[in-house]
């Protein structure tokens, strides 16, 4: 040992890859380095080489051959997070940890953990399990992760939430318990090339009076994914100057939403450009005039409004306590999460330029202030100092 403290990072996620919770631990790695930890990450088999300073990356074996694992509870997530608590046991025995973070469903597997090695143990929260919730079966499934989820926030030395939401879901929980809250920031910090944003708004529009409008995100359900497909064909039938720019899912997912635009009559109105490394997403971001946040359920922050904010463009989002954390009237233009009122608002949008260029403004200014890299780093360092 050379006096630096060691942290055993365990994230059942795929590192890395462009969505939320992989970005949100990439800067949480970095931070920790830059604060003079030195950190082992623990992670899936999953996703591309990101390296980081002062951080060595392990991954568990995939004997199964999966390419991927879906967002939120399955078979193969259990299966997965056993592999996590056996290479984990194996690294407390060879190296002294002082801390153990945890993120999501890791946290069952390092309350254990923690005792055996006598390390301190912080639990992160990045989303609510009432986000997944859909048919009786997965209600019965989110319970039993709800419960999990409770048993790790219990056992914590600490807990730390994305959002206020979840920071109060946490509390509720564990009333004594420390809770701290940590912002997610926008998934990169470069800011956008204005030669390149001139060349994507050319090469994505089919026009001069185009209107650009963007959604970033998975294709999971609780983002809204069904209710911004069903007004898609609404808006196109419309206003022939919308166009959508559809960043995120999977090539399967894809092909699934181009088929049923066909069907629709409307897959000449909307670009998939997939998935994006988050370099690359502040230009795209830069060159559309709306952006879309339809989220339909949860409580945590959507990572994509810190991007929007960032853009310094018009945002039109869902009216629920999820977008209305970060978002006021000033910066985003409020619907219901109904297909009509989505469509209608996004019309108005289109419709008025002056009305976009409005709510624009105070955004960047929120993000430039508030929801920056050292604001997240100073925050992280409170918590470990804390320990």
């Amino acid at each position: 040992m050379n006096g630096r403290r060691r942290v055993l990072f365990i994230s059942p996620q795929p590192f890395f890859q462009w969505r939320g919770s992989p970005i949100r631990v990439s800067f949480n790695l970095r931070a920790l380095s830059e604060l003079g930890y030195e950190v082992d990450l623990l992670t899936l088999p999953f996703g591309y080489d990101h390296p980081l300073p002062g951080v060595r990356v392990i991954r568990v074996s995939n004997l199964f051959g999966l390419r991927d694992i879906p967002i939120g509870p399955s078979f193969w997530k259990v299966v997965f997070d056993a592999k996590l608590w056996l290479r984990a046991r194996r690294l407390i025995k060879e190296l002294p940890y002082d801390v153990i973070h945890a993120v999501e469903d890791a946290g069952l597997i390092a309350v254990p953990l923690a005792r055996m090695s006598r390390a301190k143990l912080i639990f992160e929260k990045h989303s609510d399990p009432d986000s997944y919730r859909a048919g009786p079966l997965r209600n019965l499934v989110m319970r039993a992760w709800a419960r999990c989820e409770a048993y790790a926030i219990r056992h914590a030395d600490t807990v730390i939430g994305t959002g206020p939401g979840l920071v109060a879901q946490a509390r509720a929980i564990a009333p004594e318990k420390p809770v701290h809250h940590i912002f997610d920031i926008p998934s990169s910090l470069a800011e956008p090339d204005p030669e390149r944003v001139k060349r994507l708004r050319r090469e994505l529009r089919r026009g001069d009076d185009e209107v650009l409008i963007a959604y970033v995100g998975s294709f999971a359900v609780y983002q809204g994914i069904e209710l911004l497909f069903d007004a898609i064909p609404r808006i196109a039938s419309r206003n022939r100057k919308a166009r959508f720019v559809i960043i995120g899912g999977n090539p399967d997912e894809i092909e699934e939403r181009r088929r049923r635009l066909r069907v629709a009559g409307a897959a000449e109105a909307v670009i998939f450009p997939g998935r994006l490394p988050p370099e690359r997403l502040p230009d795209y971001l830069a060159a559309c005039d709306l952006l879309l946040s339809p989220r339909i359920a949860g409580s945590n922050t959507p990572l994509k409004l810190l991007d929007y904010l960032k853009a310094g463009r018009c945002i039109l989002a869902t009216d629920n306590p999820a977008n209305r954390q970060i978002l006021c009237e000033e910066s985003a233009c409020f619907v219901r999460p109904d297909p009509e009122d989505f469509a209608d608002g996004v019309c108005r949008m289109v419709a008025d330029a002056a009305e976009r260029e409005r709510r624009a403004g105070c955004g960047r200014e929120l993000a430039r202030r508030t929801y920056n890299f050292e604001e997240f780093k100073r925050r992280l360092r409170r918590v470990y100092e804390s320990l």
